[in-house]
């Protein structure tokens, strides 16, 4: 790996840390549904993409732990905390979402 390659990986990783604080203190508001909505993705595909990661680096991962990174404590006490129940808009505009993005 070069300085370049490494310096690259550093700001990604900066980055990445960054997006998590935002959304694990700044953004607890920002429900999951909401995300998948407009970005197509979650806190919980997050979650799989970081197990994805360690395992293609040989570490061994649960989901829980995963999901405990991302969420930055249990999911279960997170969705205890902030999770709300989705509205029937929120599940309109999910399957809408999912719709135009199936093909």
């Amino acid at each position: 790996m070069t300085d370049t390659d490494f310096e690259t990986t550093q700001i990604e990783a900066a980055a990445f840390r960054r997006l998590l604080q935002h959304l694990m203190v700044e953004r607890t508001d920002v429900q999951n549904i909401d995300l998948m909505i407009h970005a197509g993705f979650c806190r919980n595909c997050l979650s799989d993409w970081y197990r994805e990661a360690a395992e293609q680096r040989g570490i061994t991962m649960t989901k829980d732990e995963a999901r405990e990174a991302i969420y930055g404590m249990p999911f279960a006490q997170w969705k205890a905390e902030h999770q709300k129940e989705a509205t029937p808009e929120q599940l309109a505009a999910f399957e809408a979402a999912r719709r135009r993005h199936a093909g």
